[in-house]
């Protein structure tokens, strides 16, 4: 028997239906907190590897297992994004966006990881001038993306999209440095195991910094795109 609907009355079309229902549910804010976490961690380890840098040999272990710890830190939250990802109905942010965001930010203390373990299994001796400069840029990179990560939840003011610039001209300083100082490993008669040592160094940080500026493009496209 079909039903028909008393005379005045209306059924909501179950589209509608379905849509003022998840108008209702709670979204789950908790991933806001979880990219901080991340860009925090990628700040500690971006000033570790600074004053790895710049340390004696016989220091350089104990800021290494920091390093280490940290990146492992960061990896919990990582994963933890991405479980929680599979059970919440209603994201903050598009799906796609939180994964690739997480990844990209897992990337950069990654690789710092990368480059401070190297530093120590080459027992490469004291940096240059040129790598010092560069981890540098890169912690100054790193805490600008984290003013971009804190104020994504609000994107208040362009803040995201002013820090995201910043990475931007950091990273050129960065690749200018890089280009300039891997150079100059090559003048006079250099030991060649040092420049094969040092060149692999070199490339860490730079990519580090490309990993940085890609994190920030993810952002700034969140921002944009929500904004």
């Amino acid at each position: 028997m079909r039903l028909c609907p008393a005379a005045g009355t209306s059924y909501l079309p179950a589209a509608r239906y379905l849509d003022d229902t998840v108008r209702l549910l709670p979204r789950d804010e908790k991933f806001f907190d979880l990219f901080t976490a991340v860009a925090q961690f990628t700040v500690e380890a971006a000033r570790l590897q600074r004053d790895l840098l710049r340390a004696d040999q016989n220091r350089r272990g104990a800021i290494v297992d920091q390093i280490k710890r940290l990146e492992h830190q960061a990896d919990q939250v990582t994963h933890d994004v991405v479980t929680r990802l599979d059970r919440v109905f209603i994201t903050p942010l598009d799906r796609e966006d939180i994964h690739l965001l997480a990844s990209r930010l897992d990337d950069v203390i990654d690789l710092i990881d990368g480059t401070a373990r190297r530093l120590q299994m080459f027992r490469a001796g004291e940096a240059p001038d040129g790598a010092t400069l560069i981890a540098d840029v890169i912690a100054g990179a790193t805490e600008q993306l984290q003013v971009a990560v804190e104020a994504l939840e609000k994107n208040s003011a362009g803040t995201v999209l002013n820090a995201c610039i910043q990475v931007k001209r950091l990273e050129e300083e960065g690749d200018s440095l890089y280009h300039e100082w891997l150079g100059r490993l090559f003048e006079g008669q250099p030991d060649a195991l040092q420049v094969i040592k040092w060149k692999e160094i070199y490339d860490n940080l730079e990519k580090t910094l490309d990993y940085i500026e890609d994190a920030s493009n993810v952002l700034e496209s969140i921002s944009i795109k929500h904004g």
